[in-house]
């Protein structure tokens, strides 16, 4: 069966221009939006107390047809832009109840976002007359992982009551339920007939058949990364912030926390390679490993596949971008596979933001890719870069 298009977790068909990596090392910020996100409100020209010093854009969406962008803000504001035209098309507020985890439907004039307070409702939002659809209520904490089926309109949401919750865009009654041991990470593989769920703590990924969600686990994976009982002991643990299977359903990319990503073989679970060269997110608080707990934090957003799933793009606290090559990993054999994960350094790292690079991620459809922190950047690849290399080929053929 062909993916259908989505962009909740990184399941889009393929793009119309081939990526490569002399494509991708050209790519440059064509478009940088510094007021992507409100500075904090000020009393008599100092900046209020309670407020965070800086505020930062959250998460990030494509349509399906990648024509338009939604993002979230910690100043509790939604904003579209036209991927297009490259402006600011409308600015949406949720002063009350706080906006995260944007999604865009299969309809693009339609999202789904988590609160961030208030209450713990999911909100079903209309973007062409700003209006509230529906209103999908259940979890009891904060929802920190909010996924759209990328064949139909179901979609299910990961919350830090320790439940995943499965819905339908056309009632507001939860249409399944799952009770797990800790805070559950969720995404769907490109067919929708399959659906993981990680469960922080206790380091596993459990993966369910859709229409059997209410049977145990098909697979059970556990994810141990060997490699980290070499840097100390006892190892640091693994705290999973984000997962989205590649396009064709082959491999499972778990963003983390800390200092490397994972990539697993969707179906028998071995770690096939460790991505490394930047540097965690969360790693910036991290005195005391064995008590950090990044439910949320800043992680989540900054990890994902590439239309393709030829390479994953990543952000960095230090606000660059990389670019890991996952096509060009050689086959390992089933002892090697056994042994230490393969470590993947990137193909390409790009100066990005000022800050931390908090989301990023490439258009379904154009050679595109967007990124964010305290500001919002459109990246395509320099056309003067082009003309530069068809230069000198011209002239070796010429002086051949």
């Amino acid at each position: 069966m062909p993916p259908h298009p989505s962009t909740s977790n990184g399941n889009q068909p393929p793009p119309t221009l081939a990526l490569h990596n002399q494509l991708m090392g050209k790519l440059k910020p064509a478009k940088i939006f510094k007021t992507a996100v409100e500075p904090p409100p000020t009393q008599g020209g100092q900046q209020l107390r309670a407020s965070p010093v800086v505020r930062s854009v959250t998460g990030i969406s494509f349509d399906d047809r990648g024509d338009q962008l939604i993002t979230a803000g910690e100043d509790e504001t939604f904003k579209l832009y036209s991927c297009k035209s490259g402006k600011l098309t409308k600015t949406f507020y949720s002063k009350k109840y706080g906006v995260d985890l944007p999604r865009f439907t299969h309809k693009n004039t339609a999202i789904l976002h988590a609160s961030t307070k208030e209450d713990d409702t999911i909100r079903y939002h209309s973007l062409h007359d700003n209006k509230y659809l529906q209103y999908f209520r259940g979890h009891k904490d904060r929802v920190i992982s909010l996924e759209v089926s990328p064949i139909d309109d179901g979609f299910m949401s990961g919350s830090m009551d320790k439940t995943v919750r499965l819905w339908d865009l056309r009632t507001t009654t939860c249409r399944g339920l799952l009770t797990l041991p800790s805070y559950p990470i969720t995404a769907y593989d490109s067919s929708g007939m399959v659906f993981a769920v990680a469960v922080n703590q206790y380091s596993r990924i459990l993966l369910y058949d859709t229409a059997n969600f209410d049977k145990a686990p098909f697979i059970t994976i556990v994810l141990e990364d060997p490699t980290l009982a070499l840097i100390s002991y006892p190892p640091r643990p693994i705290w999973m912030t984000s997962m989205s299977f590649s396009s064709d359903g082959k491999y499972l990319l778990v963003g983390c926390s800390g200092g490397a990503h994972y990539i697993l073989d969707a179906f028998d679970g071995f770690l096939m390679a460790k991505l490394e060269g930047h540097v965690g997110l969360e790693r910036k608080i991290l005195s005391a490993p064995q008590l950090i707990e990044p439910t949320k934090g800043i992680s989540g957003e900054e990890v994902s596949w590439t239309p393709d799933s030829k390479y994953v793009l990543g952000g960095s606290l230090d606000g660059r971008v990389f670019i890991w090559d996952i096509m060009s990993l050689p086959p390992r054999t089933e002892v090697e596979r056994m042994k230490l994960p393969m470590k993947v350094q990137p193909v390409v790292v790009l100066d990005g933001h000022p800050g931390p690079s908090r989301c990023v991620k490439f258009n379904p459809r154009l050679a595109m890719m967007a990124t964010a922190g305290t500001e919002l950047a459109f990246w395509l690849p320099d056309p003067s870069g082009d003309a530069e290399e068809a230069a000198k080929d011209l002239l070796k053929k010429r002086q051949a």
